[in-house]
């Protein structure tokens, strides 16, 4: 069985994310993430994580419902990987 690197299905949750209507982009940190997000594999089980920067005035709930619904069915049509969660966490909001 052909695996898929958690560096791919990073870029892949990454590409997903920025299409959502109200996410400026995602926010990177110093802590060991990919671009502002975080993929963990274990036993087969995937959780992404990704940190957003949201428009101003933009729904938060409505931002992170989109984003996912949107990372979740991009990762089932991309790669095969049906993410056991899909953690947003919105970093910043940004300027009116």
């Amino acid at each position: 069985m052909a695996t898929i690197s958690t560096d791919i299905l990073a870029s892949y949750a990454a590409d997903a994310a920025r299409e959502v209507e109200g996410v400026r982009g995602l926010v990177e940190s110093a802590l060991h993430r990919h671009k502002g997000v975080r993929i963990v594999d274990e036993d087969g089980r995937v959780r992404v994580e990704l940190h957003v920067a949201v428009e101003w005035g933009a729904s938060i709930p409505d931002v992170g419902r989109g984003v996912q619904e949107r990372v979740a069915a991009y990762l089932d049509q991309m790669a095969n990987v049906d993410p056991e969660a899909v953690d947003v966490i919105v970093d910043q909001i940004g300027p009116p």
